[in-house]
């Protein structure tokens, strides 16, 4: 099924000095492919073999900048694995802030905005960061060092 667009919605073209169409209505001379979904809903078609959209998105961390790479239609949580890498904190430490909100993991990043080259506030999640310092002062007034993957042999 073909649509024009012109046929959906009432647009009111301006002509400039070349008499071309500019403003709301410029894009009325393409034709767009719909189709009707099994529930009946009207939506665009997609087309089969083109590339997903790729964006970079800017994380600041506070004092540094992150550029991202990554798809449109990915979701936050797939940008915590990426920034993970980046940053060294692991995904469940992360919190990410767009639009002056915390998103969600399984929000997707084109269906609330997220373009090309948008910026993205991370934050230590506060009550893993206190977990941690916690575990760090502890582990100073006992003596044992705080990160050890080997162990050394007691010596008494």
């Amino acid at each position: 099924m073909k649509l024009s667009p012109k046929r959906l919605f009432k647009r009111n073209a301006k002509l400039n000095a070349n008499d071309e169409r500019t403003g709301v209505g410029m894009y009325d001379r393409y034709e767009t492919d719909w189709e009707v979904r099994p529930g009946g809903m009207l939506v665009q078609k997609r087309v089969e073999g083109r590339e997903e959209e790729s964006i970079l998105v800017r994380v600041s961390t506070g004092n540094q900048w992150h550029d991202i790479s990554i798809s449109a239609t990915s979701t936050f949580g797939e940008l915590k694995v990426l920034l993970s890498l980046a940053t060294g904190l692991w995904p469940r430490e992360q919190r990410l802030i767009f639009k002056g909100k915390e998103r969600e993991d399984s929000d997707h990043l084109h269906m609330v905005g997220v373009q090309n080259m948008d910026k993205v506030l991370l934050l230590e999640d506060p009550a893993i960061k206190e977990r941690k310092l916690r575990s760090s002062t502890l582990a100073q007034v006992m003596g044992v060092p705080c990160n050890s993957f080997i162990r050394a042999p007691l010596t008494c």
